[in-house]
């Protein structure tokens, strides 16, 4: 019941039916303060410039559009980078340092599921969870890192930083700010970015298969898409037409619960999730399952230039 609950709140958000369409009419007074809100937190921000290059990978809706892989991509680009993220699903609060040059020094309930795949992505790069992004950045130029990138930073109107948008591959068709649409920010905003990229257009996702650490190129035919992941329905896209899905809230973390029931609605089914949820399924008996590689592969790299710019007008 949750995970349909779940479900219809992502479509609600970003593509209602009509019954969905007049709830998000009504809490649109709601919406115009919240709009208010956002255009006076903007407004009334003092820039402070940290001294050291500051790349933020955002976006303007609710959930994800790709902005772990193509941070991923980024940072491998660089030397001495650190992650800076809150770390959102962990069981911790404050500062950790959940990697410093590829170390790991934190485990998933500390880091959440978003910095540890990025700590076991990224072999020379600091990975910092922190609610304070400003206190972070602060520790990242403690650390001696060079380059600081700020995930979904975008809101983060008081630090100078050279801000990407991520569009999704899909539009949603309803256009509303939060509560009545799944946009964070009125979608003027996209012209507020220093550089915009859209899924499809600017980029793809290459998807590969993996088992027990060897890729695979034929999936079963009894799948199961086990995720908690945003908007986990542009995963079946990269899989077989019969798989079936079981979705919980982004961020979930997984019990001991939900796995013996997942075992046993699903006797006879292999499991296929990402790597984004793997770091907190592997302390399971798991034992038939596949896993989704994703990378990200641009249109052109040289779309990129802008944020070498940036980065060496610090050196």
């Amino acid at each position: 019941m949750r995970q349909k609950i779940f479900l219809w709140v992502e479509d609600y958000l970003f593509f209602p039916n009509t019954f969905q369409q007049i709830i998000s009419f009504f809490l649109l007074p709601f919406t115009f303060l919240y709009m208010l809100i956002i255009a006076l937190k903007r407004a009334s921000a003092k820039v402070i410039e940290f001294g050291i290059p500051v790349v933020s990978i955002g976006n303007i809706i609710v959930g994800g559009s790709g902005k772990t892989p193509f941070t991923i991509h980024l940072a491998k680009k660089y030397a001495n980078v650190c992650v800076v993220l809150r770390g959102f699903g962990r069981e911790s609060k404050g500062l950790y340092v959940v990697s410093n040059k590829g170390k790991i020094l934190e485990d998933v309930k500390t880091s959440g599921d978003e910095a540890m795949l990025l700590a076991n992505r990224l072999n020379d790069a600091t990975v910092i969870v922190s609610e304070d992004r400003k206190e972070a950045i602060l520790k990242a130029k403690e650390l001696g890192c060079k380059v600081v990138f700020l995930d979904d930073g975008f809101s983060k109107y008081d630090i100078k930083k050279f801000d990407i948008l991520i569009r999704p591959k899909e539009e949603p068709t309803n256009l509303f700010c939060l509560p009545s649409g799944g946009y964070r920010e009125p979608k003027m905003a996209y012209s507020y970015a220093d550089l915009e990229l859209q899924e499809g257009r600017d980029f793809k996702r290459v998807v590969s298969f993996s088992k027990d650490g060897k890729y695979v190129d034929i999936l079963p035919m009894k799948l199961l898409l086990l995720t908690a992941i945003s908007k986990p329905k542009r995963l079946l896209d990269f899989l077989p037409e019969n798989t079936v899905m079981e979705a919980f809230e982004d961020h979930h973390t997984f019990t001991q619960d939900d796995i013996d029931k997942i075992k046993a609605d699903y006797k006879d089914y292999s499991i296929v999730t990402t790597e984004k949820d793997f770091v907190k399924l592997q302390k399971f008996d798991l034992d038939d399952i596949y896993l989704m590689n994703l990378e990200l592969q641009l249109e052109d790299e040289n779309k990129l230039e802008t944020i070498d710019k940036y980065i060496n007008s610090y050196k």
